[in-house]
């Protein structure tokens, strides 16, 4: 079922690759149309992902990362030896229907071998409820932490390494006197503006306001109102895909970047070219992926997804690449791991080797992926800081 407002197949109309160079994933209604839902020889892969509502924005890029992954593992051996099938479910909050039944569904019938996620924490916190150890749960975007389920394996990364790092930096370059915290009142900002709110404590700086809205409300404009009364210097804003496009966009309308820096740990590629060239003045984003990023992992990850879609391929940004990652991971879990994998999570800290477009650090003998700080240009991210 779709939502309103969703093309009725986004992974035919925004990928612009060739279809003989890869197989097109298949969007549940059409797995359920095909009657070929009793397990296959295929690995089935259901590509968890946001096709309406305030995160759409993403699925484009999540789609063809994806896809550009599966490529590559079936080049080889697929995964166990069984070629790789990608079943596009949408997993937006706004969705129409439950995101629990579908995967229950598909788990009970044999229908899907495993999930790669990438979906608000949210949505996350209530499939962890119902997929209970049954298949493999790769979720891959920046989240809040703490997750622990078993055989759940989140590979984002979490505020302590992200944000904290990042309010240092723009703390000591403009040194503001206070921060407002906006964001979608869901777990991710609220555990985020927690940490937030500890820094600026030990920092001796003030928190001038903090504000929570629904997803896809129809107007912003109070919130940015809100933002300019308080006399803030530096706004975290933790508003999700459409959501923060229209909030950016509102506030560059009015100059407000002239009083205030801006923060974000969720503003991707796709998200600033929305907002406007005119609206990202002194905007700032922290993510461990950039796509004009250079670096070596990152260059042959540009050459292999734009090499398997076209120079016309959606933009590459820190939210597709973690689908491209999340199935090599996948991959290299079931590998190296299959006998044990359903009884370990993320806070084991599996040494999983597998291919990714970010580079990685060790960090007191842990592997830990490099986080930047990045500046909006135009539309596109430079002066990159590694923090």
């Amino acid at each position: 079922m779709e939502c309103e407002g969703c093309h009725p197949d986004p992974g035919r109309r925004a990928l612009g690759h060739k279809k003989e160079d890869a197989a097109l994933p298949i969007e549940l209604a059409d797995f359920r149309a095909s009657g070929l839902l009793a397990a296959s020889g295929s690995f089935r892969v259901a590509l968890l992902i946001p096709m309406c509502g305030s995160a759409g924005i993403w699925a484009p890029s999540c789609i063809s990362s994806a896809q550009v992954a599966a490529a590559e593992l079936n080049r080889k051996d697929g995964i166990g030896g069984r070629r790789v099938q990608l079943i596009m479910i949408d997993a937006a909050v706004e969705a129409d229907e439950p995101i629990e039944e579908t995967v229950n569904d598909l788990i009970e019938l044999n229908a899907i071998d495993a999930i790669v996620g990438m979906h608000l924490s949210a949505v996350r916190q209530r499939l962890s409820k119902v997929v209970r150890q049954r298949i493999p749960y790769i979720y891959t975007p920046l989240y809040e932490g703490g997750e622990t389920t078993p055989g759940l394996f989140a590979i984002g990364e979490t505020p302590a390494v992200q944000l904290a790092p990042a309010m240092a930096a723009l703390q000591a370059k403009y040194r503001p006197r206070s921060w407002a915290m906006v964001g979608n009142d869901y777990v991710w900002p609220r555990s985020s503006h927690s940490l937030a709110k500890s820094f600026l404590k030990s920092a001796g700086v003030d928190l001038a306001m903090e504000c929570y809205v629904p997803f896809g409300l129809p107007s912003l404009s109070g919130l940015v109102d809100r933002v300019e009364a308080s006399g803030a210097e530096a706004v975290l804003v933790s508003l999700v895909g459409q959501d923060a496009v229209n909030f950016n966009r509102q506030f560059g309308r009015r100059g407000l970047h002239r009083k205030a820096v801006r923060l974000s740990c969720a503003l991707e590629e796709n998200g600033l070219m929305a907002c406007g060239r005119g609206n990202l003045e002194r905007m700032f984003s922290v993510s461990s992926y950039f796509g004009s990023i250079t670096t070596d992992a990152n260059a042959g990850f540009k050459e292999r997804y734009f090499g398997l879609h076209g120079d016309a391929a959606p933009a590459l940004n820190a939210i597709g690449q973690s689908t491209y990652e999340g199935l090599h991971y996948l991959a290299a879990l079931l590998r190296d791991y299959p006998a044990v994998w359903h009884l370990r999570s993320s806070r084991d800290i599996l040494p999983v080797i597998h291919p990714s477009g970010r580079s990685y650090a060790r960090d007191a003998g842990l592997k830990r992926p490099d986080v930047y700080l990045a500046r909006a240009d135009g539309v596109q991210f430079s002066d990159f800081k590694l923090l």
